[in-house]
């Protein structure tokens, strides 16, 4: 009878009683630096998936890549001492200072990439059905990756403060308390100009590539269709007519 009241209070606890219970601190948490860590293992790996499906033109990485990433957010919204990714980040920041954050809004960010994962498993795992729209959410998945682990920006955690009554405790970088920003986080004039200049010029320069360059691959077109509008899909398609036709007339004549 004992054996099986702990095993149900083992199950409880897995299943409930979510992060981790600190000294010092009043909430259950989760260590922001594993989170951050797990976050850029997945968006590294996204980006390998990437690359080796426009370069060898195979999509079961792909299937494998989302399929995986499904299984790492259901881990992390039921348990996340049992996800895949957060383990591996675990192990690569063992050695370092944890910083710990509130469970309750990590867990709503992590559903929240959860949910994002479900569409792309029907999509891309179970039935292969791309289109650009589609290859969007994925690069969604992989822009929310890329800023929690490179500025701590979570994005989840923000939508989860704007609509719970209460504001969360202990937010990654500190955001949710109120204070004032070191000497060090202000700009100056000239770094402020030097920063806008590097934005304008990362944004043009993007999108100066993808306008102007012709696409070599599939995923090219995609973003190459993306950011013209249709005016400029019309005329470029009418420019490709043209030299078509110039093409096949100066070999009659020939």
């Amino acid at each position: 009878m004992k054996a099986a009241k702990g095993k149900m209070l083992n199950l409880q606890s897995f299943l409930w009683e979510y992060g981790a219970k600190v000294p010092g601190y009043d909430i259950r948490v989760v260590n922001e630096r594993e989170a951050r860590a797990g976050a850029g293992i997945l968006g590294m790996l996204g980006m390998i998936v990437i690359f080796v499906g426009i370069g060898f033109n195979h999509i079961i990485v792909a299937r494998v890549y989302l399929a995986f990433l499904f299984l790492d957010f259901t881990a992390r919204i039921i348990n996340p001492a049992y996800s895949p990714s957060l383990l591996l980040g675990k192990f690569f920041v063992q050695n370092q200072k944890p910083e710990y954050v509130g469970a309750l809004q990590k867990r709503f960010a992590w559903t929240l990439g959860w949910l994002i994962s479900l569409p792309m498993l029907w999509w891309f795992v179970i039935h292969w059905d791309i289109n650009f729209y589609k290859v969007l959410i994925c690069v969604l998945c992989l822009l929310l990756t890329f800023l929690e682990s490179a500025f701590s920006i979570c994005v989840g955690c923000m939508i989860y403060k704007a609509i719970v009554k209460d504001d969360p405790q202990h937010c990654p970088g500190g955001v949710c308390e109120i204070r004032k920003k070191e000497p060090i986080q202000m700009f100056s004039p000239v770094q402020k100009a030097i920063t806008a200049l590097t934005m304008i010029g990362l944004v043009a320069g993007t999108y100066l590539f993808l306008a102007y360059q012709e696409p070599k691959t599939f995923f090219g077109e995609f973003l190459h269709e993306a950011v013209l509008t249709k005016t400029q899909l019309e005329k470029e398609k009418d420019e490709a007519y043209q030299r078509a036709l110039e093409e096949e007339f100066g070999e009659d004549d020939e």
